[in-house]
């Protein structure tokens, strides 16, 4: 039996031995090289929007789609330290073919519940290709619109790490929690976690966990217990506090970083974009306390690199003024890998003064 089992494995060496020595005279070669797409559970819900309880906040429901739009792209070694796109695909149909498994692999989320997506990419490769590459993946709910037009054989890896997609429009503002992608500086033993060498390992397979490209901000409020109608000990009435305005203003709404989701960069604060209404006069429940979230790309100010300056707009009282306009500098961190859960928490004691534009430092 052991006999049997060495000469086996013996076949096998010969064989790739034999693919990796080729002739310029040989013929064309074909590469299969299988990709396996996965999606956390512990963020992803399935396409009918199951809902899932937020992180310690059990009274909200978190509710995400299954990315229906895939976009691949693979670079690979032409030279010492040149890397140029050898293959691009887009599928359009993804959300049905999503399956939930256990992810299995080298990285921080082994063990974990995912979705997966698996396919196999068949390349034809010429005698002399080198068999090294990585791949970097962006994949999105809504279909994506990017900047730049890609080329095979003439685009760079940097032109891939560079491209940018549109946030622009409602449909996209409001699936930006839906789009995830492969950070182009997560990497294991040293390199790029999408990365495969077929000459090092003789069946390549690239095994990708994806992460969100756009930041949660979840924001807090309270009035003060002493500045509500039921807890009032001050007289008149006209004393007492509601919030009955509240917006995020000026979200980035430009091109936003496929694979380098914490370097979006802005020459000034934005004054104009798209907005998140968080109150309105008509939302009698949340005047005295109450929590909401939203998903927004993260931006820095050239300058300042360690916020993203996050406008606010507040009224109380059903003011119709100018509002209250704080500035939140939310910490952020542009080396990091993945883009941050922000929190702010605002505690109100009095009406808020129109017009005043503090600016707010609150970490994340």
């Amino acid at each position: 039996m052991k006999k049997y089992i060495y000469i086996v494995f013996l076949g096998i060496a010969i064989l790739f031995a034999a693919c990796k020595t080729s002739d310029q005279n040989e013929p064309t070669k074909t590469l299969k090289l299988p990709i396996s797409i996965c999606l956390p559970t512990d963020e992803v819900q399935t396409a009918l929007r199951v809902p899932r309880r937020s992180i310690g906040d059990p009274g909200e429901t978190e509710m995400f789609l299954l990315p229906q739009h895939i976009y691949i792209f693979i670079v690979n070694k032409v030279g010492a330290d040149t890397w140029k796109l050898w293959e691009k695909i887009t599928i359009d149909d993804a959300n049905t073919y999503w399956h939930k498994e256990y992810y299995t692999g080298n990285l921080m989320g082994s063990g974990d519940s995912i979705y997966r997506y698996t396919r196999e990419i068949i390349k034809p490769l010429n005698p002399g290709d080198k068999f090294e590459g990585r791949i970097y993946v962006i994949a999105s709910a809504e279909s994506l619109t990017f900047d730049t037009p890609l080329t095979i054989g003439t685009s760079t890896e940097t032109d891939v790490i560079n491209l940018k997609f549109s946030t622009a429009g409602d449909a996209m503002q409001d699936n930006l929690q839906h789009i995830y992608a492969t950070p182009y500086n997560y990497e294991v033993s040293g390199q790029y976690y999408g990365s495969f060498n077929s000459v090092e390992h003789n069946v390549p397979y690239v095994n990708l966990l994806l992460y969100h490209v756009a930041a949660k901000v979840d924001i807090t409020w309270a009035v003060n217990d002493r500045k509500r109608p039921e807890r009032s000990d001050e007289s008149p009435k006209a004393t007492t506090v509601r919030l009955t305005d509240m917006q995020a203003q000026y979200l980035f709404n430009g091109n936003a970083y496929c694979f380098k989701p914490m370097r979006n960069e802005v020459a000034a604060k934005l004054a104009s974009g798209y907005e998140r209404v968080l109150i309105t006069p008509t939302d009698e429940g949340l005047w005295w306390e109450g929590r909401s979230y939203f998903y927004t790309i993260p931006y820095i100010v050239t300058g300042n690199a360690g916020y993203f300056p996050l406008q606010m707009f507040m009224r109380t009282n059903g003011s119709t003024g100018a509002g209250y306009k704080p500035t939140l500098n939310l910490g952020i961190d542009t080396s990091s890998v993945f883009v941050p859960w922000m929190r702010a928490d605002f505690n109100i004691n009095q009406a808020l003064t129109d017009g005043d534009s503090p600016t707010i430092e609150v970490g994340d």
